[in-house]
């Protein structure tokens, strides 16, 4: 018997089924090979080559100088040569000055915010840096680092973190009219530049930030959220005028003393005496801050239309990109009466970010528009061309103009005669409002010190160039009040941008 031999479907002599079966099988295989192949050079190219654990990507990233990111004209950061595995290394000018900014870049713990989101721009890999795009591609040609032009103003920024010093707290400085973020200060700080290598020193320096309870390496500024405390009552006054709860900010209101939280036998107390009597203009409760008249005033409003304005000036958005993304600022949606209460007033649940507290400010100084908060100016090239240009983008119109001109007389008249009066600046028009939260278990942790601001040059009919909001989370001073300890913060930093 003859073995192998056989005729083809057509007749041809010398392939058996086995053998036709084999060849089929191994067509298939080269059939699979080639989708997998294909798959994985091109529909997961992106995906393996941003893989943390591909080293070749992070080699490539340290095999020249990066790209640097700047505050006004001048560079905060550098690249230095290792003589190591990767060829350079980040380094930091000031590095805690402007770490909450920029973020870290290391080659052992990778990179965050500035420093990660636009990591192929500082890393040279973003192909809008090519001038032939398809040729550098093909030979996987690396161009030279681009650079990050942030909206920092250096003044405004130092004066932050001189002002917060070593307590626990942050600062969140804007201009009302673009949005752009002219300072974004969190402390106790770090050296981003302490762990950007590889070394046994850089794992040490890692190691002892992690471990520290004070959390260095937390932005505070735009990644923790604190109970806003009475510095919320600017949001729960714009709500009480924009739906004509209030019409006069000089008229009693309806607002008894005591004020009962609805459904309890629980009141509502006030911080100082001279709250307590009924029908308190809006005025008056907010230069003393009367916890009674806003709780109250926040509850006849209703909790729909409070949601709607908070949310109008940067709660809840889970996305406020910066383009840093921030923790998200809470006011619940779904509350009793006596909840929203203490709601109105930044109690309960609700926690806001500085950001948003400083864009509340910013808001109110610009006649209701909120305006989208950013931090990036423009992208360049290393020559110095522009990649991109940020513009300014309108986020909400949280209250009508007529209504953010009676908020304005409300904060200045804090700042006048009122809690705020450690904000005062010569020469200027101050706004402003202090708060005092209230947290810890049976509210017996150290009170948030907050204080949010903004200042125009006396005799502008401008917008102000600046709103700012502070937050001091700990502190061992006597006078733990808004008032005391976060506005003469805030006025440094309002000084720095006026003298500017």
């Amino acid at each position: 018997m003859t073995v192998g031999r056989g005729n083809g479907p057509q007749g041809l002599p010398g392939i058996s089924v086995t053998g036709r079966r084999a060849g089929t099988f191994c067509l298939l295989l080269i059939a699979a090979l080639c989708v997998q192949a294909t798959r994985v050079q091109v529909f997961r190219a992106d995906e393996l080559n941003h893989n943390r654990a591909n080293q070749r990507l992070t080699v490539e990233r340290y095999s020249q100088p990066r790209g640097n990111i700047l505050a006004g004209a001048d560079s905060v950061t550098g690249s230095e040569p290792t003589g190591g595995r990767y060829d350079y290394k980040r380094t930091y000018t000031d590095g805690p000055l402007y770490a909450a900014v920029t973020g870290y870049a290391s080659q052992a713990y990778g990179n965050s915010q500035l420093e990660g989101i636009e990591d192929d721009l500082l890393s040279g890999t973003d192909s809008r840096l090519a001038s032939w795009a398809v040729w550098d591609a093909v030979a996987r040609r690396q161009n030279p680092g681009g650079d990050v032009r942030t909206t920092i103003d250096r003044a405004a920024q130092q004066a932050a973190m001189r002002g917060l010093g070593g307590r626990q707290g942050a600062v969140a400085a804007i201009e009302p009219a673009t949005g752009r973020i002219l300072a974004l200060a969190s402390t106790p700080s770090y050296d981003p530049g302490s762990f950007a290598g590889s070394s046994a020193a850089d794992q040490a320096a890692w190691n002892r930030l992690q471990a520290d309870p004070d959390q260095p390496m937390l932005n505070r500024a735009l990644r923790q959220t604190y109970p806003p405390g009475s510095a919320f009552k600017v949001v729960t006054a714009a709500a009480a005028l924009q739906n004509g709860v209030v019409t006069d900010i000089d008229a009693p209101t309806t607002a008894p003393y005591p004020y009962v939280l609805p459904g309890t036998t629980t009141p509502l107390v006030n911080d100082t005496e001279a709250c307590n009597e009924p029908g308190q203009s809006l005025d008056t409760a907010m230069v003393l801050s009367c916890n009674s008249v806003l709780g109250h005033l926040g509850v006849q409003v209703g909790l729909d239309r409070m949601v709607a304005t908070a949310e109008g000036f940067g709660f809840n958005d889970p996305k406020l990109d910066t383009p840093v993304r921030p923790a998200r600022s809470n006011f619940d949606t779904t509350m009793d009466k006596a909840q929203l209460a203490l709601s109105s007033i930044g109690q309960f649940d609700t926690a806001a970010t500085p950001l948003v507290m400083a864009m509340v400010a910013a808001g109110v100084a610009n006649n209701g528009t909120v305006m989208r908060p950013q931090l990036v100016d423009r992208l360049t090239k290393s020559d110095g061309t522009t990649v991109q240009l940020m513009r300014p983008v309108t986020y909400r119109q949280a209250v009508t103009p007529a209504v953010a001109g009676q908020v304005q007389r409300l904060m200045t008249d804090v700042v006048e005669n009122g809690t705020g009066r450690n904000a005062r600046i010569g020469g200027a028009v101050v706004g402003g409002k202090t708060g005092t939260a209230q947290h810890g278990v049976d509210n017996t942790g150290t009170p948030y010190a907050w204080f949010i601001s903004w200042a125009k040059p006396d005799g502008s009919d401008g917008v102000p160039p600046v709103a700012v909001a502070v937050v001091i989370a700990d502190s061992d001073a006597t006078d733990v009040t808004g008032g005391g300890l976060a506005a003469p913060v805030a006025r440094s930093v309002m000084q720095a941008v006026l003298a500017g």
